[in-house]
């Protein structure tokens, strides 16, 4: 991992080191569209394709039902179950607390004004399948989508070599009371829930992270399909701020486990002084040689780097410039910088708050902005599965105390049936 003085970083070095998952030719994207394009056209039989060209199997059907599912998660020992269970439980507790009615407001006498909540009707939720399977991914979006009460969830995740899915998530499946998953991964799982095929619905709103392929065609189906997404959520990242409380070897623990999620994740330090540096680089040789996914954590840390402060205020200026999916602060003097936190998708507080327990059971959510896209999107939460629709009455006080100043604003705008149509009420007496 490269080491930077912040001192002495230009502002176009630093817009150089923030910026991540760029495809200046256009290379992914015109793969993407391909991709897209078949699916569109062809339907099943373009998943098939790819089935057997990127998964390297040869399905003969897209989906797992409920019967198939049930034998797949007999695997899933006790001990599985529990952890499982209690993620469940956190994540639901945690998400249930969102649902809150909202108050009516009288704007003004017989003018009332609320919102109320309605569901997502179809919605995809999209489980990543590659170089490890995330149930967890699962748990993050298929209990808020269940809380908000949507009433049709397709859920695509990659087949595994056997031509199924993995135990967990055949079990997780179970728990949400989703009695199919369909054997569709990548860009074309995307297109398929966008356009919709003989097999898979066409949804309204796309959830779930992948790689930049995954990405690119969620950015590419929100600007041209009536189908939404969450958030262009992307390869996964980590920013740790360490000062001279932090270990280091929790802070290279933490940046391992961050680096191990895939050759194109990023794991950044930010720290106080070149001795907590170099202490945690060192830790971080030492565990990454017990790793079984080593080597794609290495590579990881060769697209990372560390950036030397001179205080905290500074490591948070970076943070903020970088907007990390996830920020660690790494100082049990935290409660003095978290109000300078402008952007960041989820944040862990002290050196006994490691990123893995939110990203598995403390209860909120990992499905989170990364890519720079925390400075203006928030990770899923129910908020993400329904719309919030608006409602206004008026009484006949209402309509005679608001008509005359909508009749004016009609009138300066020259929207002469606006005007009307407030006063044809106002003199019908």
């Amino acid at each position: 991992m490269e080491t930077f003085n912040y001192s002495d970083l230009s502002k176009a070095d630093i817009s150089r080191l923030v910026q991540r998952n760029v495809d200046p030719a256009n290379e992914i994207r015109d793969l993407v569209e391909d991709v897209i394009a078949h699916v569109k056209q062809n339907g099943d039989r373009a998943l098939y394709d790819y089935a057997y060209k990127f998964d390297k199997v040869e399905l003969t059907k897209l989906y797992l039902d409920k019967a198939e599912l049930t034998e797949i998660a007999a695997a899933v020992s006790a001990e599985q179950q529990e952890a499982l269970q209690i993620a469940y439980s956190n994540i639901y507790k945690f998400h249930k607390a969102q649902i809150r009615p909202e108050d009516k407001v009288e704007t003004m006498p017989g003018v009332t004004c609320w919102r109320e909540l309605r569901a997502i009707e179809k919605v995809g939720l999209y489980i990543p399948g590659g170089t490890a399977v995330l149930p967890s991914t699962f748990l993050m979006l298929g209990i808020p989508a269940r809380i908000a009460g949507c009433s049709e969830i397709i859920v695509c995740s990659p087949p595994q070599k056997n031509g199924k899915v993995n135990a967990f998530i055949a079990y997780v499946a179970l728990m949400l009371g989703i009695n199919k998953v369909y054997l569709a991964g990548g860009s074309q799982a995307i297109a398929a829930m966008a356009y919709g095929t003989e097999t898979i619905t066409k949804v309204d709103k796309i959830f779930g992270p992948g790689n930049q392929f995954v990405t690119k065609a969620k950015t590419i189906i929100q600007s041209t399909t009536t189908t939404a997404i969450d958030m262009p959520a992307g390869p996964s990242e980590v920013l740790v701020i360490a000062d001279r409380t932090a270990k280091p070897a929790y802070v290279a623990a933490d940046l391992l486990a961050q680096a191990e999620h895939g050759i194109d994740s990023q794991s950044i330090l930010v720290c106080t002084s070149e001795s907590i540096a170099q202490a945690t680089l060192a830790e971080v040789e030492r565990q990454l040689q017990i790793l079984p996914r080593a080597e794609i954590a290495r590579q990881a840390l060769d697209n990372s780097y560390v950036i030397v402060t001179q205080n905290l205020n500074e490591a948070m200026d970076f943070s903020n410039q970088y907007a990390p999916e996830h920020l660690i602060l790494a100082t049990e003097n935290w409660k003095e910088i978290t109000d300078k936190i402008i952007n960041a998708g989820s944040v862990f507080l002290g050196n006994l708050t490691p990123e893995s327990a939110g990203d598995y059971a403390s209860g909120t959510n990992h499905t989170l902005p990364t890519s720079s896209y925390a400075r203006a999107y928030s990770g899923v939460s129910v908020d993400s599965f329904v719309k919030k629709i608006t409602f206004q009455h008026l009484t006949e006080e209402g309509i005679q105390n608001i008509g005359p100043s909508v009749e004016i604003l009609a009138e300066m705008e020259g929207l002469h049936a606006h005007r009307n149509a407030v006063s044809v009420r106002m003199n019908d007496k």
